[in-house]
């Protein structure tokens, strides 16, 4: 969820090479790979990204629908959106806009189904139980049929377990290259079946090669990486 604050002419390039115009209250669905975003500046964003669990309790869409996609907020949220926005250009601080956001995002919490929250988080675990998990155990835990489970994670997710497995495999691969807890060496055993594998894999969710990760990371990539440094914070947020 983002709030274009100020800049003009902003534009999205999603990895399937769609392109699109960003409304001023964005709802930016799930991706499949790196995404380019310009603007003439000044730009000023405010905004946060959501977990799954967050998109089930705000985002009245299937997110397999959104996947490279943003749409405008306002065409969900209604007035709620639009207060928030002109509140938010209004606001003195950052701490003054976090409360608005806060605010915000509590009440569109409260028009969500009950009782998601329990899937989300079984997935999340599962996802964090190992490098490579075997859906069969999520097909396990969550005690419904497997064509349930694969529905319901593209219905929060935008993805079937398969693909999310990947991602977050080659995601945490990336966090560990880039603050050099692991090397290609010691990935290898992770999960990928050679180095050409690793490459393959980081590069399409990142559009960064290993490599690169370790060497010589855009600047934007190492502002994202200083959320792995705050306390607190889920493990699944953290290493990926």
């Amino acid at each position: 969820m983002r709030f274009l604050l100020s800049g003009e002419n902003a534009l999205y390039r999603f990895a399937d090479g769609h392109e699109t115009p960003a409304p001023r209250i964005q709802i930016v669905g799930p991706t499949t790979g790196p995404t380019h975003a310009s603007a003439d500046g000044p730009i000023h964003i405010f905004g946060a990204g959501l977990l799954a669990a967050g998109w089930a309790q705000l985002v009245d869409v299937d997110a397999s629908l959104l996947v490279n996609r943003v749409v405008d907020a306002t065409e969900l949220f209604g007035a709620a959106a639009t207060e928030a926005f002109d509140a938010l250009k209004s606001a003195e601080n950052l701490d003054h806009r976090v409360r608005i956001g806060h605010r915000l995002a509590e009440g569109l919490a409260k028009r969500g189904p009950a009782g998601v929250t329990g899937f989300t988080k079984t997935v999340d675990d599962w996802l964090q139980s190992s490098h490579s998990p075997d859906v069969e155990c999520l097909v396990r835990a969550c005690g419904i049929t497997r064509r349930q489970v694969e529905r319901n994670c593209k219905r929060y997710y935008g993805a079937p377990p398969k693909v999310l497995a990947r991602k977050y495999r080659a995601l945490r691969a990336a966090i560990a290259l880039a603050k050099g807890e692991a090397n290609a060496d010691t990935l290898l055993a992770e999960g990928f079946y050679d180095q050409s594998h690793l490459i393959r894999e980081v590069k399409a969710f990142t559009g960064v090669t290993p490599k690169k990760f370790t060497e010589d990371l855009p600047t934007l990539a190492q502002l994202v990486m200083k959320r792995t440094e705050i306390e607190g914070l889920n493990p699944l947020i953290t290493q990926t």
